[in-house]
């Protein structure tokens, strides 16, 4: 099950994780936090649904349905926080995947209001936290001063004491043409991959990335083999992103399932 908003362009968002489901093997369940208008470039505006509404979708799924994990993904008001929140604490033997972080999308309230409720509300009741390098700096200083020194592992284990399983960060300091992807638990680092920096410009890599984390949980891998299945298909979708309008590069999720061209080994 999916927390997040309904894209138009499908690059992101609702749409963009139930294709990575799909993709997994996984029926895909979704509750729309918020309604996006947008393109290629990004999404422009979001209208946000009402808490109820959001308790409501998702209550009744689950009163139906099993669910074997959760994926909350990017969240703009503190409404939408808590009353997932609430839900969440109901399910705590299901894996949760946090993805609460999108470059696709404008901040809709300061970080000084979101950012700790994120902290405080979601991290905690999280399987594993999905995070960039930068964005993983902001969120610490919801608890400590601005600094300048390298504290990124130091943060992400923060945040582990905070109450998650694992801290998953995107984009640590690698060497030039990679990209480098960390994974802290509780007794530190659990793994670093590197991958080769892909040319052009991306919408919904991290979109795939973490909800394919999600599906491969939900299909009964541990953590850091999740984590690297997920990071090899995002890899391969990237490889073959399409573009099919004017701004970025949307990933293409069913890439394996398309025929190869004649000139493909």
């Amino acid at each position: 099950m999916t927390f997040g908003i309904a894209d138009p362009v499908g690059a992101i968002g609702i749409q963009a994780d139930l294709a990575a489901f799909a993709a997994m093997g996984c029926h895909g369940l979704s509750v729309i936090t918020a309604l996006g208008v947008g393109d290629t470039t990004g999404v422009e505006d979001l209208q946000f649904v009402e808490p109820e509404w959001i308790a409501d979708q998702a209550r009744v799924l689950l009163e139906d349905m099993p669910v074997a994990a959760f994926k909350v993904g990017y969240l703009g008001n503190i409404e939408s926080v808590a009353v997932i929140a609430e839900i969440m604490s109901d399910y705590p033997e299901v894996p949760l995947v946090l993805d609460p972080f999108s470059t696709a999308l404008a901040e809709q309230e300061s970080d000084e209001e979101l950012l700790p409720a994120i902290r405080q509300l979601l991290v905690p009741q999280s399987t594993l936290l999905l995070i960039s390098a930068g964005e993983l700096l902001r969120l610490a200083e919801t608890w400590r001063e601005p600094s300048n020194a390298q504290t990124l592992e130091i943060d992400a284990m923060h945040a582990i004491q905070l109450g998650c399983e694992f801290v998953f960060v995107t984009g640590t300091p690698s060497e030039a043409g990679k990209v480098t992807n960390t994974l802290f638990g509780s007794e530190g680092m659990v793994r670093t991959d590197d991958w080769p920096r892909q040319s052009g410009s991306f919408i919904g890599a991290g979109n795939t990335l973490s909800a394919t984390i999600a599906a491969m949980l939900a299909n009964g891998l541990e953590a850091s083999e999740a984590v690297f299945e997920a990071e090899e298909f995002t890899v391969a979708s990237l490889a073959h992103a399409q573009r099919l309008g004017m701004g970025k590069l949307v990933p293409d999720r069913f890439f394996w399932a398309r025929e190869p061209d004649s000139g493909d080994a």
